[in-house]
């Protein structure tokens, strides 16, 4: 018991510092409302939870002896990001009319939304990374069952960062709903969006692999 409060204290740490995720969910929901900022965490999820399998098939392990396919992923993910920054600097404005917001409520446009979630999580070698180091040190194979204890962190981990970005969701649409009031913030929060996307995706290009 006392591992698992461990466990859920690391990932707690690990979902509240800033990162590319945090800014994807609260943009999507200041942009497109609460409901496409959920499917945005939907595909946040998914591509958590596949970090969770590579790391327990022990991907995630040549991925890190690899230097090619580590840096192939890392330019691929960083250049996703700074993408999806200079989008948001393209745009008119950073919250679109009533009516436009009605016509971004489609299957389509929910899907797109999942796409971003899952690819600026995936496009990340770091999360895989990450839970191929934490995880392991909760998985004891003594105990037998090791694929179970996988599962099982894996479910926690899952569900913890949902649950963190269903608050973000929430905190997204509400700041939408500020920034439609005062278009001066608005402004300065689109830039602010903008640079912080692209200023994760150029970390992420000039960054290292992790010994």
């Amino acid at each position: 018991m006392t591992e698992l409060w461990i466990f859920l204290a690391a990932l707690v740490v690990a979902f509240l510092v800033p990162g590319p995720d945090m800014v994807l969910v609260l943009q999507t929901g200041a942009v497109r409302g609460y409901g496409h900022a959920l499917a945005a965490a939907v595909g946040l999820a998914a591509s958590r939870g596949a970090h969770v399998a590579l790391a327990a098939l022990g991907l995630a392990a040549l991925l890190r002896t690899s230097p090619m396919a580590f840096d192939i992923i890392r330019l691929v993910g960083s250049l996703y990001l700074i993408w999806l920054g200079i989008g948001i600097l393209r745009a008119a404005s950073l919250v679109p009319e009533e009516s436009a917001r009605d016509e971004n409520r489609s299957t389509s446009s929910y899907r797109g939304d999942i796409g971003r979630g899952l690819l600026t999580n995936f496009l990340n070698p770091k999360p895989l990374l990450f839970c191929s180091v934490l995880l392991p040190q909760f998985v004891h194979p003594v105990e037998g069952g090791v694929a179970g204890q996988f599962l099982f962190l894996g479910i926690v981990l899952v569900s913890l960062g949902f649950a963190f970005d269903v608050l973000l969701s929430f905190t997204g649409s509400a700041l939408g709903q500020f920034l439609r009031r005062h278009p001066l913030v608005e402004a300065i929060q689109k830039w602010l969006f903008a640079s912080l996307l692209i200023g994760f995706g150029a970390r992420l290009a000039l960054s290292g692999r992790p010994q």
